[in-house]
């Protein structure tokens, strides 16, 4: 474990301490990189929700085949994304520049957990473009529960056509393109995945960089 990430699973230690016993749903969500790369996963909170990385969630870094976890506050909903970033310089005094993620094209996950009703969603978008597998993978549900693993498994950056590749690694190919590789992965902003998912309080949801590695 690096010196950063020792730091930040002390710092999620407190968050996890803070959260009400009482709550009636808690998904822990955690990230796991099988990449034969480091990933530096950005989480952000959507509009009006509070962050739940440490303070310097944005030098994140997992190694190969590292874990870290996070909790959500469980008494209330929280929504937000996770884009990997690779290629990060994270010596850097700001916010690390890194090859791919700060811009598209960029793999995002989306996920809402802890809803009143206990409904968790997750999604893996591609309408930013594509730049790492990314799957999220949901535990600890009950039996019947419609909790399917979804995303992008596939590696599209060595099938991508010439003139969509972008330097530095990443994929700007036509929606058409990543939906064939990718039918549970979301390519426009009105798609959905082809596997239906009506998820109730899963323990976890599991956010993998390069499943299939």
């Amino acid at each position: 474990m690096t010196a950063s990430m020792a730091l930040t699973a002390l710092a999620l230690a407190a968050v996890v301490a803070a959260v009400p016993a009482a709550a009636a749903w808690t998904t822990t969500f955690t990230m796991h990189n099988l990449c034969p790369f480091p990933v530096w996963p950005l989480v952000t909170p959507n509009a009006g929700l509070p962050a739940i990385a440490a303070a310097n969630g944005e030098y994140m870094r997992l190694d190969c085949n590292g874990l870290a976890s996070l909790a959500f506050p469980a008494a209330s909903a929280w929504s937000g994304r996770v884009v990997p970033r690779t290629g990060c310089d994270d010596t850097a005094a700001t916010s690390p520049r890194c090859l791919t993620g700060d811009a598209p094209p960029a793999t995002v996950a989306q996920v809402s957990v802890n809803s009143p009703s206990g409904l968790a969603e997750y999604s893996v978008s591609l309408v930013d473009g594509f730049n790492v597998p990314t799957s999220i993978t949901p535990h600890g549900f009950e039996s019947g529960q419609r909790c399917p693993v979804l995303g992008c498994a596939v590696d599209i950056n060595a099938e991508c056509p010439g003139g969509a590749k972008v330097g530095g690694g990443g994929c700007m190919a036509s929606p058409q393109f990543f939906k064939v590789r990718c039918p549970d992965a979301r390519t426009t902003t009105t798609d959905v995945e082809e596997t239906p998912q009506n998820c109730i309080g899963p323990g976890e949801l599991k956010v993998v960089f390069c499943p299939t590695s």
